[in-house]
């Protein structure tokens, strides 16, 4: 069982802030997601769309602002449960007992739901024998890049995952087919101009408008049949990877008990962001109350908030007192130390 101060639900921008709260209260945090790495939609959707709204930066790349976080919190070294959900929810005398999809149990003080929208799950093409070819040559996101090397591959999107992989993959695959059901992308202007150099050079296919009919094959994918400018085509292929984003899923937090309003978690906003039981938290954009505001510095504020509460749950025998990083700087649980230097002002006469 792994042991935790504040076990974090969502490894999105919020959640990951929520770490450094935490950490500089010196609470211990792990982390579940169900994504294979953390970030949440700004690592896995868009990482390459710009943000304009960041306190600070005029402008940074959602992926940017992940990879600043992970190195903000890295002196508090937080543990994660990538690639699993929370599904098992047990109250404890002295906190929580989550299980997840895979077994793992984790026992926390305190539960902080900061999940986004919920749980994912992989927005689905609509075609009959999709399941059967799930994990044979069929593929909603890319872990392992390496099985692809050599090998000819489809993608289906218009959004930043897929031209950042059809990219990516062009560097090992032995073919890539781009097809998007609309000629223009979503995704980033770059990467839309790096496709079309591929393309003019001949390294990638790219077909659109074009919308996938039909997967065939035996026990792995063969080729996939397209709708191409009211036409079909058949593309011969090793795999294929539809890339159309997620679906939010807010089951699990209803069968917990949780109050639950338009696949949002109730909060009492007025205080500390907590649910209708003691406890558990709920921050950033999968959490409502009047007023809410779905921003990602609203759930920067509603973590700080949040971890000021969870400390006096814990340590309830401790007087918290507000010390500003200024001060105090930042000591991490691996030794290291951030202070600011004192600044002397002479008086002038």
């Amino acid at each position: 069982m792994i042991n935790t101060d504040i076990l974090i639900i969502g490894a999105g921008p919020t959640g990951l802030f929520t770490v450094f709260e935490a950490g500089l209260l010196g609470m211990k945090c792990h982390i579940i997601d169900s994504l294979g790495k953390p970030g949440g939609q700004c690592s896995e959707i868009y990482p390459k769309k710009p943000i304009y709204d960041i306190p600070a930066h005029p402008e940074i790349l959602a992926g940017d602002l992940i990879n600043n976080l992970l190195k903000q919190i890295k002196p508090f070294n937080p543990t994660y449960s990538l690639g699993q959900t929370a599904e098992k929810l047990e109250k404890v005398d002295d906190g929580f007992i989550v299980t997840t999809n895979k077994g793992i149990v984790i026992k926390g003080k305190v539960l902080a739901i900061a999940g986004g929208l919920g749980n994912f799950e992989p927005r689905k093409p609509s075609i009959d024998n999709i399941l059967k070819f799930e994990d044979k040559g069929l593929q909603y996101k890319i872990i392992e890049k390496k099985i692809f090397k050599g090998k000819k591959v489809v993608i289906s999107g218009g959004g930043d995952s897929a031209l950042d992989w059809t990219i990516e993959l062009s560097k090992i695959a032995k073919k890539v087919t781009l097809i998007h059901r609309r000629n223009q992308f979503r995704g980033a202007v770059d990467s839309a101009n790096q496709i079309q150099k591929l393309k003019d050079e001949g390294v990638i296919d790219v077909i659109t408008p074009a919308t996938l009919l039909k997967i065939n094959g035996d026990d792995h994918v063969k080729n996939v049949e397209l709708n191409h400018n009211e036409s079909k085509l058949k593309i011969d292929t090793d795999f294929i990877i539809p890339l159309y984003g997620l679906v939010p899923k807010m089951d699990v937090f209803k069968e917990w008990g949780l109050n639950i309003d338009k696949n949002a978690i109730v909060v009492n906003n007025s205080k500390d962001y907590s649910t209708n039981i003691k406890g558990i938290y709920a921050i950033g954009d999968i959490n409502t109350y009047p007023g809410k505001l779905k921003l990602i510095l609203s759930g920067f504020h509603e973590a700080a908030v949040m971890c000021h509460s969870a400390y006096s749950l814990i340590n309830p025998e401790k007087k918290n007192t507000l010390k500003y990083t200024t001060i105090s700087g930042v000591k991490g649980f691996d030794g290291s130390v951030k202070k600011a230097k004192k600044i002397e002002i002479n008086s002038i006469r």
